[in-house]
């Protein structure tokens, strides 16, 4: 029986496309609130306000991670045609390159001859792919799965800020949404840590550091910009 490693290395994708929406949904709809609630605009403007950057931001994040990722899926296709055409053309070239690879890594040459013949008699392009050009399947970029993964994440972690605006009155509304956004943050920078098996303290105080810099930033912005010269 052939055990299967237990890694977290597989969950990096979505866990960084997740992480990052989360983070910026609590961030950016807390701030735009903090802000604007700071300029002392009525309840409603405040929770307008809130709506909007967080539909904004959930879309913004998904165009901007779909963008991204698809460019890192075109570069990494555009490779795999280039290693296919070359293995067509020069086999022998290769199979003495990927053979230097595993000598480089402290494989003796006759060795790594050898298991180059072998992978590339098994399946060539993946040998070249995964050892030469650092494109794994599990790895594979994947545009739709980081937009939506990103979109939903922030969403969801947006969508507290904004329904807070509706529950406490006009004069809270700013500490409530400050203080219910820092313990989710910090919730937030341990859960990623959890999962991704890092120090959890230290990725909370990441979170919080910068989350209360935004907030107190755009609260700065809207007490100044909103009072009256």
């Amino acid at each position: 029986m052939i055990l299967e490693p237990s890694h977290r290395s597989g969950s990096i994708g979505w866990l960084r496309a997740a992480v990052m929406g989360a983070n910026d949904g609590i961030v950016s709809t807390a701030s735009i609130i903090v802000g604007v609630a700071a300029a002392h605009a009525t309840q409603h403007s405040v929770f307008v306000a809130g709506a909007a950057g967080l539909v904004a931001g959930a879309m913004s994040m998904a165009a901007g991670e779909y963008v991204s990722v698809s460019s890192q899926s075109d570069t990494e296709n555009a490779d795999l045609e280039r290693e296919k055409l070359e293995l067509a053309t020069q086999y022998d070239l290769e199979r003495e390159e990927l053979a230097a690879i595993y000598v480089a890594r402290g494989v003796s040459h006759l060795l790594a001859v050898q298991v180059a013949d072998e992978l590339m008699a098994h399946d060539a392009l993946g040998a070249h792919a995964r050892d030469e050009l650092g494109i794994i399947d599990l790895h594979r970029a994947n545009p739709l799965q980081a937009a939506l993964a990103s979109a939903a994440a922030f969403f969801v972690g947006g969508i507290l800020p904004v329904l807070l605006v509706i529950f406490v009155p006009d004069e809270r509304i700013a500490l409530a949404v400050v203080a219910t956004s820092l313990v989710s943050l910090a919730l937030l920078g341990v859960l990623s840590a959890r999962v991704g098996g890092a120090s959890a303290a230290k990725a909370a105080a990441r979170v919080l550091f910068w989350g209360a810099l935004a907030m107190t930033l755009t609260y700065g912005v809207g007490a100044l910009i909103g009072t009256p010269v």
